[in-house]
């Protein structure tokens, strides 16, 4: 019996300390190449967190940009809940949903007929995305520009300089994180 009790103590000990100390020192080791994604992109101001660049956020006054809708429950952009609404495209209540949301977009801005980008109506897969595209940020400069007072033009500008471009130049599509993008409007004071 204890021919058979040596070996199995032994993976035993192997094991523990391969995934119990060796695994987390190394994955905490590579975490520190990304040290942002690592602490969770938290965005200070004034020494006070506001936000993080990795998980949105519902703004819904007329001058600030507008997040992608959130899928998680019972609080938008719940990071401890991330998930999609697997709901499909011929799903009645995600097609109600997407009414819902283009219907209040309208009535925020009923001067812009213009298409309104899909991303602004459906959530993300994770339900948390702080992206929206930049078609999606020009849908909005005209609200934003008329309730803060500003030209159309600066805040094109101001979208333009935070717009990302391709994860490695191929990876993705462009985005603009939306937190950034409003803090850099109030900072601006536009």
């Amino acid at each position: 019996m204890l021919k058979e009790l040596r070996p199995a103590a032994l993976v035993f000990l192997v094991l523990t300390l391969v995934t119990g100390i060796v695994y987390p020192l190394l994955v905490t080791a590579f975490a520190q190449l990304f040290p942002n994604a690592a602490t969770g992109g938290v965005i200070e101001r004034d020494g006070k967190a506001v936000g993080s660049a990795l998980i949105g956020q519902a703004f819904s006054d007329p001058k600030y940009f507008w997040s992608r809708p959130s899928a998680t429950s019972p609080m938008p952009y719940n990071g401890a809940v991330s998930s999609g609404s697997n709901l499909g495209p011929t799903n009645k209540a995600l097609a109600d949903a997407v009414a819902d949301r283009v219907k209040a977009l309208r009535e925020a801005d009923p001067e812009n007929d213009g298409p309104v980008p899909a991303d602004l109506v459906t959530a993300s897969a994770s339900g948390l995305d702080p992206h929206i595209s930049p078609r999606a940020a020009e849908y909005q400069i005209a609200r934003v520009a008329r309730a803060r007072h500003v030209s159309e033009d600066k805040l094109r500008q101001l979208v333009a300089a935070h717009t990302e471009g391709r994860t490695f130049g191929l990876l993705g599509e462009p985005r603009v994180n939306v937190l950034e993008l409003n803090l850099a409007l109030d900072a601006a004071s536009l």
